[in-house]
């Protein structure tokens, strides 16, 4: 679909999730606006097909929490895990008509401790920093969860 004034392009239906955490195994959780106070961790769609999912992974943490993850001190890793879900039918309008899945890459991103977190305030409105246990116990969502509670494997 060609964006017009009008309409947005439709979401792909390929995403990330990044667990940011410390080398002590703390974890940032980041709280969305709109009034569901749901807390996760960094997701995003691709913008674009022949975006990598590691582009993706680093623009969405850049965009959601100002965080570089190429700055010293910090380390990327694919977890080479996917989930594939349903799309929740209240977003069913973001994707192209018959869009009803979503395949999700898993990423970790290592920061050093305080590294600071500046918001994008049309999308998260808090943060904490939670280890990595009770992380997984707020998150909204279950792969988030389970994301965190993998934590350890892959440090």
């Amino acid at each position: 679909m060609v964006p017009t004034a009008q309409h947005r392009p439709y979401k792909l239906p390929e995403s990330v999730l990044v667990v940011i955490h410390t080398p002590a195994l703390e974890v940032l959780l980041i709280r969305r606006t709109g009034g569901d106070g749901h807390w996760q961790s960094v997701t995003g769609s691709k913008d674009r097909l022949d975006e990598s999912f590691e582009e993706t992974a680093r623009r969405e943490v850049a965009e959601e929490t100002g965080i570089d993850a190429r700055a010293p001190g910090c380390l990327l890793t694919d977890w080479a895990l996917e989930n594939v879900y349903d799309i929740w039918p209240q977003w069913l309008h973001r994707y192209a008509p018959g869009v009803v899945r979503n395949r999700e890459r898993v990423f970790g991103l290592c920061v050093p401790a305080a590294t600071p977190v500046v918001l994008s305030p049309r999308e998260h409105d808090a943060f904490e920093w939670l280890p990595w246990q009770r992380a997984a116990e707020r998150c909204f969502s279950a792969s988030n969860a389970e994301a965190c509670l993998l934590l350890p494997r892959f440090v």
